[in-house]
């Protein structure tokens, strides 16, 4: 087994870079929240129809694998041996990617919607037309584009990580020209991933602290605020560094499982005791309508009409996505041991994809049916700041629903413990020599780094910008990780031609 020792051209140039940022948003926090916020709206003026574009290739790339003759190959051989079943890696793969943002937004941007659909649509707000654009929208942003984004570079790590033996780095999931032995090549793409995927966490962070705080609110009517923040981060920080003693696979495996019974349990409630009919009936009806207006969707901007809501909501999911997909693609790879590629997709793609519909008709269903028959004022609570209320105010509405507003705190907080194990996880070992299939686990002080530095950043970031922040970080960590993506796409579609063959016999 070798030593772990720092690749140093991977964490110093992120390390100076990181601790920079802590140190300025900590001594000059107005300048640093300024520039961030030029360096945020340069990439949304120019950038955004290519964001929109990689996450539409990174769609249609599932289909082309899955359907490919790649998709009967065995990661990392026909001997190999699979480290967790497909339910449980479907388990995994939604508890570390975009579980916890979903129950948050899956009652908050609802409302937003409702009330401010796009002007270049001339929808009018709570309109039944703005209802259906409300879960159109929520279709497009939280079901086959996001887990598209992670299929994509997964499977192509994952089939030149196991089965070429490509080096544990990022770079290896667009490694089609001949660069195999430039080492300082592979660590300089890493440590941009690695501040790619820091600015994508703590806008994430940020999501799970402010949702975490409405939630201790709802049950203790203590004010979320400044010290309640700090609480909760400290207590995260702690949390998921201890989970990751455990190990990767057995820490991950315990907590996805615990929260999957959570999920179900919240759902069921929610199934029972909503209104059914409408939420299901209106999710059909907005089904066909998000297929119908797929492409237009997916693909908008507001340039020529000069219209920024796809950019405040669609860019910045996109962005999110994108600056966590180059490492997230690192974690999720090594659960595709053993898998074929098709299964790979099922379970990373197909399967979350089918579930956050179910998440999204029953519980964002039940939300717009309150804010529509005027049982609770969402739109209230967002104008005056308090919009991590929402999600527990629309649970109290349910029968026991003091019962559950400690239940969905519970699968909040996992979910995020969980992503935030399996990405530093996967940070600590790209800051690191000697990760190998047989030896995957980095050092304890180097995950410490990466946790203490993007607790410290989310506590600032969420003092002096709030849910403005969480968007521009998206923005600021999915740049850099666009070009990467991009990358990833071209050498998927060179693998599928095959026509490198002896570049990819051990592929094929």
């Amino acid at each position: 087994m070798k030593e772990n020792k720092l690749r140093l051209l991977a964490f110093i140039p992120a390390a100076i870079v990181l601790i920079t940022v802590v140190i300025s948003s900590i001594l000059i926090p107005k300048s640093f929240i300024g520039v961030s916020t030029k360096i945020n709206d340069f990439i949304l003026d120019k950038f955004s129809g290519i964001l929109s574009l990689t996450a539409f290739l990174s769609l249609i790339s599932c289909f082309i694998a899955y359907f490919s003759k790649i998709g009967n190959i065995r990661i990392g051989g026909e001997n190999a041996k699979p480290m967790f079943s497909r339910l449980k890696s479907f388990y995994i793969t939604l508890c570390t990617t975009i579980a916890a943002g979903i129950v948050f937004w899956g009652t908050v941007e609802p409302s937003y919607h409702l009330a401010y659909p796009p002007a270049s649509l001339n929808i009018e707000p709570f309109s039944k037309e703005a209802i259906k654009f409300t879960i159109e929208t929520m279709f497009m942003h939280w079901t086959f584009n996001p887990y598209a984004i992670y299929t994509l570079p997964t499977i192509v790590f994952a089939l030149v990580y196991f089965n070429m033996k490509k080096p544990f780095s990022v770079l290896s999931q667009f490694s089609f020209s001949k660069i195999e032995n430039k080492d300082w090549l592979f660590q300089i793409v890493d440590a941009i991933c690695l501040l790619s995927l820091s600015a994508g966490i703590i806008s994430s962070f940020m999501t799970v602290t402010i949702n975490i705080g409405g939630a201790v609110s709802s049950i203790t009517k203590i004010k979320s605020g400044e010290l309640l923040w700090a609480a909760i981060l400290i207590i995260m920080f702690l949390f998921f560094t201890l989970s990751s003693i455990s190990g990767l696979a057995k820490g991950i495996n315990l907590l996805s499982n615990f929260n999957m019974i959570i999920y179900f349990i919240i759902l069921a409630f929610v199934i029972l005791f909503g209104p059914f009919s409408y939420s299901l009936n209106a999710s059909i009806e907005s089904f066909g309508g998000y297929l119908s207006n797929f492409f237009d969707r997916s693909l908008m901007t507001g340039t020529i009409f000069e219209d920024p809501w796809s950019k405040s909501w669609t860019t910045f999911y996109w962005s999110n996505w994108i600056a966590w997909a180059p490492i997230s693609a690192c974690f999720l790879g090594r659960l595709a041991y053993g898998h074929r590629v098709k299964d790979v997709i099922l379970y990373t793609f197909i399967y979350p994809s089918i579930f956050s519909i179910v998440w999204i008709t029953f519980f964002s269903g039940y939300s717009i049916y309150l804010q529509i028959n005027n049982e609770i004022d969402a739109i209230g609570l967002i104008n005056s700041g308090n919009i991590d209320l929402i999600p527990y105010i629309v649970l109290n509405h349910l029968p026991l629903g003091n019962i559950l507003v400690p239940f969905f705190l519970i699968i909040v907080f996992i979910s995020f413990v969980t992503s935030a194990n399996s990405m530093t996880n996967v940070m600590a070992a790209l800051s690191s020599t000697g990760i190998t299939p047989d030896n995957q686990e980095a050092k304890m002080s180097y995950k410490l780094f990466w946790g203490i530095s993007i607790t410290i950043i989310t506590y600032v970031m969420l003092k002096y910008t709030n849910i403005d922040g969480i968007k521009m970080f998206s923005n600021l960590g999915g740049f850099p990780a666009m070009f990467f993506q991009i990358f990833t796409f071209i050498n998927l579609m060179i693998i599928i031609a095959n026509k490198h063959k002896d570049k990819y016999k051990d592929i094929f």
